[in-house]
């Protein structure tokens, strides 16, 4: 797993494409989310996106999906 998050944090992301989260809501309180390799992905906040964003494995960010979706977060 090290190998991977050091991958994860080495991987360039000048050429990511951001998306909107889907549950951003109207007071642009918005989190964007760019696919990494391996199926990773990279958080950020839209408004400070200088801010170094947040890297999750295939598996971190699948169980913070399944928290989401059971009310747990």
């Amino acid at each position: 797993m090290t190998d991977r998050r050091t991958e994860l944090y080495e991987h360039d992301l000048s050429g990511a494409v951001w998306h909107k989260a889907t549950a951003s809501g109207a007071e642009n309180d918005c989190v964007e989310v760019a696919e990494l390799p391996h199926g990773a992905r990279a958080v950020r906040d839209s408004k400070n996106t200088d801010r170094e964003p947040l890297r999750f494995t295939a598996s971190e960010w699948a169980a913070f999906q399944e928290g989401v979706i059971a009310g747990e977060l």
